[in-house]
């Protein structure tokens, strides 16, 4: 997810730094959903260290830490997402839940990393992406309509990532209705942050 919405907003990749915080993040992630069985709360706690760390240790305005961080799990999730409703259409999940360790979750991780990486990489090949996130930590910033309407979409953002569980264990015959408004919010940030890129007079090519 790192690189990938890095690469997206075309900000420097900084790997030992990336693997760090890939590291504490993955350990948290196994401790919360192994040892405690607080899935639920591992997703909570992983959005906001993926926030803290685009803040803090990649040095992202706030603002805009908040953004890249809604608009990289949007991403993440619906790559994973529809990966999963292939999986479990396919009969490849037995149990109830993906989150559970098995053979089949660690093929889901490593396809949704892969693709994520993957699309990344074709971004920086064609030097794809937009401009307009600030790499100075510190200041004043012009916040104007798109900052808002890119702002406001981490608030579906965040409802749809916490319902994908729910959806999974409960509702698995409507799970793909999960892709389907992934890539509606999705589209609203690339859309909204296209019309920014060209409100600065900045362009990004499809």
């Amino acid at each position: 997810m790192f690189y990938f919405i890095f690469v997206l907003f075309k900000i420097d990749i900084y790997p030992k730094e990336m693997i760090f915080a890939s590291l504490i993040m993955s350990f948290i992630s196994y401790v919360l959903r192994t040892v405690y069985e607080l899935p639920q709360m591992d997703v909570i706690v992983q959005v906001l260290l993926m926030f803290c760390f685009i803040w803090l240790l990649f040095k992202i305005h706030v603002f805009y830490a908040a953004i890249l961080t809604g608009m990289a799990y949007q991403a993440y999730m619906f790559i994973q997402g529809l990966y999963y409703f292939i999986m479990d259409s396919a009969g490849l999940f037995d149990v109830g839940l993906p989150y559970i360790l098995s053979i089949c979750t660690f093929v889901l991780q490593t396809l949704s990393a892969a693709t994520a990486i993957g699309i990344g990489y074709f971004l920086s090949i064609k030097r794809k992406g937009f401009d307009f996130v600030p790499d100075k930590p510190s200041g004043k910033i012009a916040v104007k309509t798109w900052e808002k309407v890119l702002f406001a979409l981490n608030i579906p953002s965040v409802i749809i990532v916490l319902l994908t569980m729910y959806f999974a264990s409960n509702l698995s015959t409507l799970f793909f209705v999960v892709p389907l408004v992934n890539a509606i919010i999705l589209y609203g940030y690339l859309y909204f942050a296209y019309k920014k890129d060209r409100a600065e007079d900045e362009h990004f090519s499809v």
